[in-house]
């Protein structure tokens, strides 16, 4: 759930200021409503309006006071707001307490999950009346004279009122003597809304449909300095999960009943300064359209999200002068009670990992991960808290989101989430990729130090989103390969220059490398540590984000020109080979032969290592599937090159193009690569005992890695590119010709060296042709997904069918050429192969 947030500034829409004032100047004070009149606090009240304090907070009140006082009398609940929160933002986290037993949806539906967030700020309307504003921050203007738009966004951008209340009494506190209002929440909390519970998103993940009045109810409010917790137990209908093809839906005889907590935090009045979002520096980020910044328009801003760090006053000298100094507040993580005590200390210093970066921003201490307190009253729920979660879940993962201001992007707190099974894919993914090099990989159930130093790293990745950091898929990238090998290089430097890369273990090192786990781990790095000074660093000499821009871009390039480990690469690029998850090195090719060469160390050894007394072969069998997935991984790294194109984002201060084809020569190489280890059978993937023991079936073991690889550059998009690329470039670039020419001296070999056709390659060169079919038609008016509306590429619009159309043609020459010479299945499989091809040239006939 993402929302748009604001640098500074305004809140749009905030009117209704005058709906309390007197309609009639002319009346005396005493026919003021007390809604308009706040001194009017133990005045009699007309029936059905407010009434004295006195009788609605009666001495049977248990009260918290907080954030403001809630007030609870017998079952119902009041909260007591003073003037001063009136119109101030106040934010809303609503999170799973207590999860529904069996009602998942994927990584969603656990303890602690995260299921709506919303800015809310009450205000006082006509009629005794305390609305609710739910407010966005997706258009803004700061701009209040005479010619800025500030008035105009304003009228524009009413913000809708979604709940109202009547106000029941007027309160003067008798210490400070503020003065405020009572309502009474107890039925708008005891219903469903998307304010204080689920978003609408994750309540139709979760199959949820109405809620049961009778089995939902208020557990708890409470107040805190800063927030308000609220807690309720709510249960819900479900329909039935929907079924491909748009079955399902209906009612289930099962409810889901959950404990939900709604954390009302309130939005610091004094914002954090701003930093604009930079693509060169991977940072999370809150965008707006701002119609200040473009004189003639308006333009996209974001801002980047993170913690506040400011220097302590007293410290702000020493800071400028560039000694390291403690921030005013440190970055506090829990470890959530429940987690085995055996993984806290590596899950703590995962997060104490990352003060070595804060240094680099001239904070030292500025973060650190602590156990949870004893305390009863401490809850991991209470959104001051920044908590690592742990959910005895079986889903092998983790996931570190955020909450921020969406005015600013300044990060208020944090939920880790870890799932327990996360240590099984720890497992799979050590053993496959480094049992060639590290022994202690060799067996199903690690050593606890190991297993700790697994979940430190992963803990340490986590821990990155939660300071804003994005996925750096480029950063692996920016390593030469042969360097990976290189004991003294790669166990000084890593074989990554960030944690934040999905580069998991060094699967190039090679046995006779004797590389240590200091050369095998990943660990923060380089990028890490100049991702965090660009972000964290404090900057008093700029009044805004405007105003540091240009020093912000000056700063970047002279970063990055000076050393290419800095370089950031999105997660979301498709047509970028650098920008790759589980990927190593600068050469896919090269790395992708080094990680071949330790699978077919590990493969023999997989029904040895995974055994386990009293157990079957199952072991075994996830431990293949794992072993073929990370061989599939390889050929899609190297797929990726094929029609690729850099993106290398730029300022106009610096040199060069932001977009390049991939060269010829890498283009060729990776095809070669391809015919060689992919679409040459490759058996060495069989193996007959596993296969014995395990039940797999020995034609679907790499089949499928074949036909996805050769869907990846056989579709309307990349051969589009190769076509654009032959376009700028003429005969230096790798074109659509070139493809299909290399494709048909691979996988068509049989054809002209009349050798028989084995089982793989038949399927092979079906899949082959049926893909190329689909070349030389127009796609259905929906796409894969199902979304009515939206066309896939079309490739009869463009050159793509004319050559897909010129290559089947020369191949249905070739098939009928090769036919009278075939004998048996090989001879069948050509004249089936022919037919396709003719039907598919000739579709009427």
């Amino acid at each position: 759930m993402k929302r748009l947030s604001l640098i500074t500034l305004v809140l749009l829409g905030a009117g209704f200021q005058g709906f309390a004032q007197q309609k009639n100047p002319k009346k005396n004070a005493a026919s003021v409503s007390p809604a308009a009149n706040p001194n009017a606090v133990n005045r009699p009240a007309a029936p059905n309006g407010p009434k004295p304090y006195a009788e609605v907070i009666t001495a049977k009140a248990k009260t918290d006071k907080g954030l403001f006082k809630v007030h609870t009398i017998e079952d119902r609940y009041f909260f007591e707001i003073p003037d001063s929160l009136l119109d101030r933002e106040i934010l809303i986290v609503n999170r799973i307490s207590k999860a529904a037993a069996g009602n998942r949806s994927q990584m969603m539906g656990y303890g602690g999950d995260q299921i709506g967030d919303n800015v809310i700020s009450f205000q006082k309307g006509p009629a005794n009346k305390l609305f609710l504003k739910s407010i966005s921050f997706g258009e803004r203007s700061q701009d209040t004279t005479a010619q800025g738009l500030y008035k105009s966004v304003m009228n524009s951008n009413v913000q809708p009122l979604v709940a109202s209340f009547d106000i029941k009494a007027f309160a003067k506190d008798s210490v400070s003597g503020a003065k405020g209002v009572v309502i009474d929440v107890t039925d708008y909390m005891n219903g469903d809304n998307e304010i204080f519970f689920f978003d609408p998103s994750v309540k139709k993940a979760l199959n949820l449909t109405g809620m049961m009045n009778d089995r939902s109810y208020i557990k708890e409010i409470k107040a805190y300095p800063m927030n308000i917790e609220i807690r309720t137990l709510k249960t819900y209908a479900k329909s039935a999960p929907q079924m491909p093809g748009g079955m399902g839906g209906a009612p289930s005889a099962s409810p889901a009943t959950y404990e939900l907590n709604s954390s009302m935090v309130l939005l610091p009045s004094s914002q954090m300064k701003a930093r604009y979002f930079d693509p060169r520096v991977g940072y999370f980020a809150t965008g707006f359209v701002d119609f200040d910044s473009n004189p003639q328009g308006v333009k996209n801003l974001s801002l980047i999200t993170r913690w506040r760090l400011e220097p302590k006053a007293e410290d702000i000298e020493k800071y400028k002068r560039g000694e390291l100094v403690e921030p005013k507040k440190q970055i506090v993580y829990y470890i959530d009670p429940a987690t085995p005590k055996k993984w806290v200390p590596y899950l703590i210093q995962g997060v104490n990992d990352w003060q070595a970066a804060f240094e680099k921003a001239g904070f030292k201490n500025a973060i650190v991960a602590k156990e949870a307190p004893s305390d009863p009253a401490w809850s991991l729920e209470d959104a001051r808290h920044n908590v690592i979660v742990y959910k005895p879940s079986d889903i092998p993962n983790a996931s570190g989101p955020h909450v921020h201001d969406p005015r600013t992007g300044e990060i208020l707190e944090t939920h880790v989430n870890w799932y327990h099974n996360v240590m099984l894919i720890l497992r799979n993914w050590y053993l496959i990729q480094a049992a060639a090099v590290d022994p202690a990989a060799r067996k199903m159930t690690f050593d606890d130090k190991l297993m700790g130093e697994l979940i430190r790293f992963v803990s340490s990745h986590e821990i990155g989103h939660t300071l804003g950091l994005r996925h750096n898929f480029g950063s692996s990238a920016t390593v030469p390969v042969e360097k990976l090998r290189d004991k003294q290089w790669v166990e000084k430097n890593g074989h990554t220059p960030s944690i934040m890369d999905y580069a998991r273990f060094n699967y190039v090192a090679q046995p006779e490398d004797n590389i240590s786990s200091k050369g095998i781990f990943p660990r923060i790095g380089d990028y890490d540590l100049w991702a965090i000074e660009w972000g964290y660093k404090w900057t008093p000499e700029f009044k805004g984000p405007q105003e540091e821009l240009a020093s912000s871009n000056k700063n970047i390039i002279s970063k990055i020109s000076g050393s290419k480990r800095l370089i950031f690469g999105t997660e979301s690029d498709p047509n970028d080979p650098r920008n790759q998850n589980e990927d190593l090195g600068d050469n896919a090719m090269l790395a992708s032969a080094y990680g071949i060469k330790n699978l077919k160390r590990i493969l023999p050894n997989l029904l040895t290592w995974s055994k386990e007394p009293n157990e079957g072969y199952q072991n075994a069998k996830t431990l293949y599937g794992e072993l073929v997935g990370q061989y599939g991984r390889y050929m899609g790294h190297v797929a990726k090159n094929i029609g690729g194109i850099y993106s290398t984002p730029k300022t106009v201060e610096e040199s060069g193009a932001s977009f390049v084809a991939v060269p010829y020569v890498t283009q060729k190489e990776a095809m070669t690569f391809l015919n060689a280890q992919l679409f040459t059978s490759p058996t060495w993937l069989i193996n007959k005992e596993l296969i014995e023991r395990t039940g797999i079936n020995a034609v679907d073991v790499f089949q499928g890695i074949q036909k996805s690889t050769l869907s990846r550059f056989l579709n309307a998009n990349t051969i589009g590119k190769l076509i654009n690329a032959e376009v700028m470039s003429g005969a230096k670039a790798y074109t659509a010709e070139h493809l299909f020419a290399d494709l048909k001296s691979g996988i068509w070999s049989e054809l002209y060296s009349n050798k028989n056709i084995d089982v793989y390659r038949r399927n092979l060169q079906k899949a082959y042709i049926d893909n190329l079919s689909k070349l030389m038609v127009a796609p259905s008016s929906a796409a894969p997904g199902g979304f009515p509306g939206m066309r896939s590429s079309d490739p009869t619009s463009s050159d793509v069918s004319s050559i897909s159309r010129a290559h089947m043609a020369s191949l249905a020459k070739d098939v009928r050429l090769a036919i009278p010479a075939a004998t048996g299945l090989s001879k069948y499989h050509l004249q089936d192969l022919l037919v396709r091809i003719n039907n598919a040239l000739n579709p009427k006939s």
